[in-house]
């Protein structure tokens, strides 16, 4: 039986990324060595390294004078970073979820943080609008989408100050002003690669302003310097992020991701605003996240969850139960995801209303 990946993150990755990097993981471009067992200093690495950071630059057409870093720790390490390099007095967050609300409490101890807005009083279930953004900060930080509660924030704001985004779930899936941007980072186990890398987009000349003692590994100037090889990096999830960014560039850029998308997620939104067992978590259109769409049974069905858990399972949906702070269900269809399995989840959900 065939599975269909809807898990949140780990998440799908494209086939050919799984067995180019199977491959490496055995025999690393035919030199008779693993990529787990070559030293990241070779020059064999250091083209995977180079590769990788053009084809960033490529695909999101970054502008001149930014840097791509390639560092551990995961998108939670940024939560610390971030402030650490770029608040001096007053950072604005704004607040959509778990993780804006991580980045919030880690940025507190480095100064004043302006809570703009946030939508946590409605379980997250909507991207807040109309709020002011104080022209004395040092940045403004956002979370463009919500794996957990299903939101995502669909285009580049406008802000009087310099932006930093947390882009883990969605980088790579629609074009990106990164001039509007001083720091754009994330996790890359949702559209880019395995778990185990982080990815950072930062504005060389936004480096270096704070007056606080940065400790070496948490100084973005250090990976700058060292081009993400100032200690050992995550040899494999960059090898298994080039074939990705390689992949995405074969078939058609961000602008061919974006429509993907777009077509996925109409497709499902469809079938659960129409479908009287289903509801979508997030009612405004526009707040509705194409990564991770999350839905739950109407309130008249809703002993019929655990039932429909179990129908879509038994027919290879694989990741669509949603988080427990939301309930109900979540398919996260990150660039790798195939329309038909997304097909296959509409056919399963009409299958199901048929029996009830």
């Amino acid at each position: 039986m065939k599975k269909h990946n809807f898990s949140a993150g780990p998440s799908i990755l494209p086939r050919e990324v799984i067995e180019s990097t199977a491959q490496a993981v055995l025999d690393f471009n035919g030199i008779g060595l693993s990529i787990l067992e070559i030293s990241h200093r070779s020059k064999d690495f250091q083209a995977v390294i180079d590769e990788a950071v053009a084809l960033f630059k490529e695909l999101l057409n970054i502008p001149e004078g930014y840097s791509v870093l390639f560092v551990g720790g995961g998108a939670s390490t940024q939560f610390c970073m971030v402030p650490y390099n770029f608040l001096e007095k007053k950072a604005a967050y704004l607040n959509t979820g778990v993780w804006s609300k991580k980045a919030i409490k880690e940025a507190k101890a480095f100064g004043e943080v302006v809570e703009v807005a946030s939508s946590a009083e409605t379980t997250y279930n909507y991207i807040p609008k109309g709020y002011t953004i104080p022209e004395d900060a040092d940045y403004f930080h956002i979370t463009s989408n919500n794996t957990i509660y299903g939101t995502e924030i669909r285009e580049d704001l406008d802000s009087p100050v310099p932006m930093i985004a947390d882009m883990s779930s969605d980088i790579f899936s629609r074009p990106v002003d990164v001039s509007k941007y001083i720091c754009i980072y994330g996790g890359a186990q949702k559209n880019l690669a395995p778990a185990g890398v982080t990815f950072v987009i930062v504005k060389d000349e936004a480096l270096n302003k704070v007056s606080r003692h940065i400790p070496t590994m948490l100084k973005y100037q250090t990976h700058v310097d060292g081009g993400s090889m100032f200690n050992t990096p995550p040899v494999l999830p960059i090898y298994s992020a080039l074939q990705t960014l390689r992949w995405i560039k074969k078939e058609g850029g961000v602008v061919e991701m974006q429509r993907r998308a777009k077509e996925r997620a109409d497709l499902l939104y469809s079938e659960i605003d129409r479908n009287k067992l289903f509801r979508a978590t997030i009612a405004a259109q526009e707040d509705r996240s194409y990564m991770n769409i999350c839905f739950v049974m109407a309130d008249e069905y809703k002993e019929l969850e655990a039932d429909f858990m179990k129908f879509a399972t038994e027919r290879g949906m694989v990741g669509i139960k949603g988080h427990r702070s939301v309930g109900g269900f979540r398919a996260s269809c990150y660039n790798a995801m195939p329309l038909e399995s997304v097909q296959a989840l509409v056919d399963c959900m009409q299958e199901f209303e048929k029996l009830h």
